[in-house]
């Protein structure tokens, strides 16, 4: 039986998708009316997809803890082939860009939070194989790989970003699979008020956090620009308060 590792999971993000349009009605033709072209529907804004996936998760979400005041925003939520909420991001501080601080000249301050879903054993979505569990390696492959996904080195061209980014991203592969490996150090940062121990690495393009809850979920976080000694993470009561 084909193994296929899940240590991955995620790496294409998927929006969720939107709610089908109500069937349109048809025209009034009698001979009082005034037929009229039928209004092409609204399509649904991608913020409200978004939301859409977010509430389909069977999982808590975490996000910064109260200590953080800055804005807050929901990003991405990925979904599998049988349309189960796999992983989703939530935003804090700048919205970050690969090349914001090229542009702007200032230092973006950011830090994402991401939580995956702990998954066992499990078949995959075609039956070919079996899918392992999901883990913190999960967590930390989407976080530095999310991480990169927002860095420019300075002075590289346009057309070199591509190879660069998949090189670098078989790095962060790697690292993520040598989570006990010198590269990385242990830092205890409170999730939900109780201290929990994390793996940190930083790198020239900002900090890669990954541990698990005591909710049953993992949290991979990326940033830059904010020190990642200092925060705090929490499950996220109100999704309302993500903009």
């Amino acid at each position: 039986m084909e193994t296929t590792s899940s240590s991955r999971v995620g790496a294409q993000t998927a929006e969720a998708p939107a709610p089908a349009a109500a069937p349109a009605q048809e025209p009034d033709t009698g001979p009082d009316s005034h037929t009229q072209p039928q209004e092409a529907a609204a399509p649904v804004p991608a913020a409200r997809r978004t939301a859409e996936g977010f509430l389909a998760a069977d999982f808590p979400w975490y996000g910064l803890d109260g200590a953080f005041t800055g804005p807050r925003r929901l990003m991405q939520v990925a979904v599998a082939a049988d349309g189960t909420v796999e992983h989703g991001s939530t935003g804090h501080g700048d919205e970050p860009s690969a090349r914001g601080e090229i542009a702007t000249g200032e230092k973006e301050r950011f830090a994402v939070v991401i939580t995956v879903a702990s998954n066992p054993l499990r078949r995959s979505g075609d039956g070919t194989g079996v899918l392992e569990a999901t883990s913190v390696a999960s967590a930390a492959w989407l976080a530095g790989s999310g991480l990169l996904a927002y860095s420019w080195p300075g002075q590289m061209d346009h057309s070199l970003r591509d190879d660069w980014l998949d090189q670098q991203t078989e790095a962060a592969w790697e690292l993520a699979d040598d989570l006990a490996g010198e590269d990385w150090s242990t830092l205890s940062l409170p999730v939900d008020g109780e201290p929990t121990p994390f793996h940190y690495r930083e790198s020239e393009f900002g900090w890669v956090l990954a541990g698990s809850t005591g909710s049953g979920v993992h949290l991979g976080v990326y940033g830059r620009g904010m020190s990642a000694y200092g925060l705090g993470f929490s499950a996220i009561a109100d999704l309302g308060t993500y903009q």
